[in-house]
Order: C-alpha cells, then sequence, then structure tokens
C-alpha cells in the first residue's frame, strides 16, 4: 500500500491540473523508471531518487521536483487525490501512453537533459522522453 500512496502523491502533485492522459503519463513515467534497471525498483524510491548530503535531500535537486522543492506536501484537493489515488491504485493495469517514456518536464522549463533524449509524446503541459 506504501507504494501505491507514493505513486499517487506523485500523480497529485506533479500533474493534479493536467488532464486524466497528463496523470496517467506522469505514472507511466514512475512505473517506466521502476521496470528499466537503469533506475530504483519502487515507485517510492523512484519518486524519492536525487541528490543528498549527509542524508538531507538537497532542495531542488529531486527527479521529481515535489519532493524537495521545500514546500509541504499537503493535499487542499480531495477529488484530484481521489483520482490520482486511483490511478495509483490501477497501475499494473494502465495502458503506456507514452511510448516508454522514462522522464518529463513542464512545457514551461528547459532542463538541461533534454539534450540527449527523444520526445515520445506532449500530453498537455508535460513533454515526455525516452
Amino acid at each position: 500500500m506504501f507504494e501505491i500512496t507514493c505513486l499517487a502523491m506523485a500523480i497529485y502533485f506533479e500533474a493534479r491540473s493536467e488532464p486524466l492522459d497528463g496523470q496517467v503519463g506522469v505514472a507511466n513515467t514512475i512505473i517506466n523508471r521502476v521496470e528499466s534497471s537503469k533506475f530504483p525498483d519502487t515507485p517510492c524510491q523512484v519518486v524519492q531518487q536525487g541528490r543528498s548530503r549527509n542524508g538531507h535531500m538537497l532542495r531542488n535537486q529531486c527527479h521529481f521536483s515535489y519532493y524537495c522543492d521545500g514546500k509541504p506536501e499537503v493535499i487542499v484537493d480531495q477529488g484530484a487525490y481521489t483520482l490520482a489515488l486511483s490511478i495509483a491504485v490501477n497501475w499494473p493495469n494502465l495502458v503506456d501512453i507514452t511510448s516508454g517514456a522514462t522522464y518529463y518536464h513542464r512545457d514551461d522549463v528547459q532542463p538541461y537533459w533534454i539534450k540527449s533524449l527523444n520526445i515520445s509524446r506532449k500530453i498537455g503541459r508535460h513533454i515526455f522522453y525516452n
């Protein structure tokens, strides 16, 4: 159950304002990482991946920005969280609409790492890469 909660929280904080397929795309990306040998083996480990010092995550140095942006993770939209939880609970049955994406970002940022990846799909405000 803990892994489902980690996945739901990531969907909620990363994509709650996105359409349903955008939220599914975020879930797909996390699961694609879990299934890849290049990333950790569980949704929680994937979401919590980042740079740390002395056992503390470095601010804004996480793979999933919400996890170490310095803001508290407070659920303010129960309906959006219920949807995120529903997606997370059903993750084994989700169709991968990202074509294997293991990275994404919002369309209003330009991360350094996009130069080495191929765009697989754009959904809402997110661009997915593999």
